[in-house]
């Protein structure tokens, strides 16, 4: 491919990345805070405690397996139906087997009935998770457009039902089931695309030899999951358990202006990682240096944006969501620099797994589970909610940055980092002379 096409091709990637994120940025800014707003920080804090007890079993029917799929079909385009087909099969059954985990460890878990139920609702999302599969092969080709316009128009009709909801003034139930509703817009306009842009999902099929392949490649990847879903979901999970669901609203809030710099890095890592793949394969140089570039800008990207942010927290809290959520000031403040620990994180695990070394992924993200769940047992009950967000920055530092140093095989990626944190700044502020080489493929 020429330069000039994948000069395009990123470009276009990059729009239609932007598009997606600021309409879903819109919604959450416009009926997310309402939502919140009418639901209060009670019902809110029920809701998300649901989501995030879901999220938890999620790892199980994901099974690591999307970056996975990216590089595989990355490079090897021709494989396409038995790589789709073999996935989709594997990550249904493992969604049932999820959905029966959930019903079981809720019922154990929870005495609250009307809790339970929210949790059931919501567990019906994980049976429409494997057509994500579409969403990353178009990854994989590097053609975002057409699944972000199926977000768009998901976000769209989501947040009219939303607001639907709200002048009816329905209960909690209804807003949940509407989440559900948007699972399966998401996944019927996956498929609507697929059929009208590359074929009929007819031709995929399943194979047993890339089964096992796929389940070996994955495997390290699926400890390494858990591992990070426990210490990414639990800290809410605890909260509900050992505070009460209030204090789950109060986080939560905070957690969704984190969420909404997390576009940073997601946009800059599905748009330079399949490029970074293909270089690698060409030239070995050219590509240690265009991933150090990646982990600068991105770095220093997310540093800039979680100090404004923190500093910015009082006011963007109650210009938002209003006095009743007051209490997430502090929680913000701390919080938002979590971003820069993801950034670390999400990178270098993405390079990584480029370079083929994902195998001791378990480690990186057990480091982070065990640092989580200890210190929110030390803290929670002296220093409430605050706490937890000290605790969750520190997480996602052992598990993305400090571990490193302590793996002989990952131990490069500790100075790629200590190098990013050092001196990134400098190629952020020469951003139009930093992605010119980037593009160069």
């Amino acid at each position: 491919m020429s330069e000039s096409k994948v000069s395009k091709l990123i470009i276009s990637n990059v729009f239609w990345a932007l598009a997606g994120k600021l309409t879903g940025l819109a919604s959450a800014l416009l009926v997310g805070i309402f939502v919140a707003r009418y639901l209060g920080p009670t019902l809110y804090g029920v809701m998300n405690y649901a989501v995030s007890f879901v999220t938890l079993f999620l790892v199980i029917a994901t099974f690591g397996f999307e970056n996975i799929e990216i590089r595989e079909e990355a490079k090897a385009n021709d494989q396409k139906d038995i790589i789709l087909g073999t996935v989709f099969v594997l990550r249904l059954v493992l969604s049932l087997v999820t959905i029966v985990l959930i019903s079981v460890v809720a019922y154990i878990n929870e005495t609250d009935l009307y809790t339970f139920g929210i949790i059931m609702v919501y567990a019906i999302t994980v049976i429409l998770t494997p057509f994500d599969v579409i969403r990353n092969y178009f990854t994989s080709l590097i053609q975002n457009e057409y699944i972000v316009k199926v977000g768009i128009f998901r976000t769209i009709l989501s947040g009219t039902i939303k607001i639907v909801l709200l002048l009816v003034h329905a209960s909690l139930v209804w807003f949940v089931i509407s989440l559900v509703f948007d699972a399966c817009i998401l996944a019927q306009g996956y498929c609507y695309v697929y059929k009208k842009k590359i074929g009929s999902m007819r031709s995929w099929h399943f194979d047993k030899v890339w089964a096992r392949y796929l389940l070996r490649q994955s495997f390290p990847l699926l400890l390494s999951g858990v591992a990070a879903t426990i210490f990414l979901q639990i800290d809410q999970i605890m909260i509900g358990n050992m505070i009460d669901k209030t204090s789950v609203g109060y986080f939560s809030v905070a957690s969704k202006f984190v969420e909404v710099l997390l576009y940073v890095p997601t946009i800059l890592i599905q748009t330079v990682s399949p490029l970074l793949v293909k270089e690698r394969k060409c030239d070995l140089d050219s590509y240690h240096k265009k991933s150090q570039m990646f982990m600068n800008v991105t770095v220093w990207s997310c540093v800039l944006c979680a100090i404004f942010t923190s500093l910015c927290s009082k006011y963007i809290v109650l210009w938002t969501f209003g006095l009743k959520y007051a209490a997430s000031i502090a929680i913000l403040q701390i919080l938002s620099f979590k971003i820069i620990g993801v950034a670390l994180n999400i990178v270098s695990g993405q390079i990584l797994i480029i370079d083929e070394k994902q195998k001791y992924f378990v480690l990186r993200s057990l480091s982070g589970c065990v640092v989580c769940v200890v210190l929110n047992l030390l803290v929670i009950t002296r220093f409430g909610v605050c706490g937890v967000a000290f605790v969750a920055v520190a997480t996602q530092f052992a598990a993305g940055f400090f571990i490193h140093l302590f793996i002989p095989t990952y131990r490069y990626m500790f100075f790629i980092q200590m190098r990013s944190l050092l001196v990134g700044w400098k190629d952020f502020y020469k951003i139009k002379n930093t992605f010119k080489p980037l593009i160069v493929f």
